[in-house]
């Protein structure tokens, strides 16, 4: 009997150890000296090497001189990685439909624009989606502009500049990076002070 079982735990040892550990080992080094930058989660990091983020996630930006990015239902206050997940309402949830319109009006007092992108107003399904439309990330140049003190063209041609592109020009939706073009602001056209008398 011990010499039907023997094939069956070598073969399985063997198999763990080349499926279980060498192959992702070997391509865990690969991605390292190939792709450093997403390997390593995609990571952004300040002048002074600090990690701020990562491009790969969304995070919350309330003040009016930034991006701000699409609402988010992960974890209790959005935005939470290890709560990561939609609100899971359906269409017909008057919580939902509550909270949308609510968020409507609030964003069309604010910009004055009538029409409001679905994404300025609705969470992803992971609640971390570090994009958001053109639409929607052009809808918030006159704010931007006037707590920075610029012109909106000024801040127009930023976020024009951060436009992505879908993945190989057919995969997705253009696309903009909240963090990152939030980033470029700050380097760009930086938040002016106030002027003392």
């Amino acid at each position: 009997m011990l010499s039907d079982i023997r094939p069956a735990i070598v073969s399985t040892v063997l198999f763990t150890a080349l499926l279980g550990l060498a192959y992702p080992l070997a391509i865990t080094g690969i991605a390292k000296v190939a792709f450093p930058y997403q390997a390593e989660g995609s990571l952004v990091r300040d002048g002074s090497g600090k990690i701020v983020g990562s491009a790969l996630i969304a995070q919350p930006f309330a003040k009016d001189e930034y991006l701000h990015p699409r609402p988010s239902a992960a974890g209790t206050n959005g935005y939470d990685a290890s709560g990561s997940s939609g609100s899971n309402y359906g269409p017909l949830n008057p919580d939902l439909a509550k909270r949308i319109k609510g968020d409507a009006a609030t964003l069309r007092a604010s910009t004055g624009h009538e029409e409001i992108p679905d994404d300025a107003i609705t969470t992803s399904a992971s609640g971390l989606d570090p994009d958001i439309s053109p639409a929607y990330a052009l809808l918030q140049v006159d704010r931007i502009a006037k707590a920075r003190g610029v012109s909106p063209e000024q801040v127009r041609k930023i976020i024009n500049d951060h436009i992505g592109a879908p993945a190989l020009g057919f995969l997705g939706q253009p696309h903009v990076n909240v963090l990152m073009t939030n980033r470029a602001l700050d380097t760009a056209v930086p938040k002016s002070t106030p002027k003392t008398s």
